[in-house]
């Protein structure tokens, strides 16, 4: 399944009227820093894309930290940015294909199967010696992209405490193993993880130079689980998440389906049960 991954070598090589690359650089510690590092340099032609204002919507009590985009609003941010219902996309980032891969769940979620997650990112691109632009790009000619909503693709909060109760799906936390257990939590208000959840870290499917791992070594990790055909993962506000559902739907496990709020929105209840014990 590594059509939804894209070579440098191959990217360099494809037709720039069909092609939208988007930078989808972002820090969950500095909401900035995406576009810094955009601005000092990033592949010719790309687009910045925000991690808050792009690739997610507008908080409120209940959510998460980064709810799903509202489809009249995605729609109007992918034509601004000359994406027709034939383009293919190319997302790219710096962080374990963590921004890539979120921007991938979405156009997916939204209706548009044709897009790829740079592999090696950009650091594979720097690698090889190919040049880095500053300039803004000007789409001359607005797309005609249009987010249609796939509902089936996510779970809801009223979604996992049901499962819950009927035990009737595998709930898998894409998060680091200190947090899924409660040892530390960084960002939200209440550590720990939902009841019943097993622990699948995303990391582990990215090495340090950004790439995937071979498929094989993906296989071994989830061959561990009994997976249903349609799991549900949950990171801590629906990003990194999107890397285990990349792992998963490499292997071939395309229906597993996204807690968008998250653990951010789990906790944010106060009758939601908090669990600190392993199920990894």
């Amino acid at each position: 399944m590594k059509r939804w991954l894209i070579g440098v070598e191959q990217l360099h090589q494809q037709p720039g009227d069909k092609v939208i690359i988007f930078d989808c650089r972002f820090s969950l510690t500095d909401p900035g820093e995406g576009l810094s590092v955009y601005q000092r340099g990033h592949i010719p032609g790309a687009v910045h894309l925000d991690m808050e204002k792009d690739l997610s919507g507008p908080r409120g009590l209940h959510g998460g930290r980064h709810p799903l985009p509202d489809p009249e609003t995605f729609t109007n941010r992918m034509r601004a940015s000359g994406v027709n219902s034939d383009s293919l996309v190319i997302a790219y980032d710096d962080n374990r294909l963590a921004g890539a891969a979120r921007l991938w769940w979405l156009l997916r979620y939204f209706g548009h199967s044709q897009v790829c997650i740079l592999d090696g990112g950009i650091k594979a691109w720097l690698a090889v010696g190919l040049p880095v632009a500053t300039t803004i790009p000007q789409t001359a000619v607005t797309g005609d992209f249009l987010a249609i909503e796939n509902a089936a693709m996510t779970a809801t909060y009223p979604d996992i405490k049901q499962s819950g109760r009927d035990n009737a799906s595998v709930l898998i936390d894409a998060r680091e193993i200190p947090r899924y257990r409660g040892e530390e939590e960084p960002i939200d208000p209440v550590a720990g993880h939902i009841p019943g959840a097993i622990n699948v870290p995303w990391q582990q499917f990215v090495d340090v130079e950004n790439r995937m791992l071979p498929i094989e070594q993906q296989r071994l990790v989830w061959q561990k689980l009994v997976l249903p055909p349609s799991p549900v993962v949950y990171c801590g506000s629906g990003v990194t998440a999107c890397v285990d559902l990349l792992s998963l739907a490499m292997i071939g496990v395309e229906s597993a389906k996204l807690y968008p709020g998250s653990w951010s929105d789990w906790c944010s209840y106060p009758e939601s049960i908090i669990e600190t014990s392993s199920h990894s």
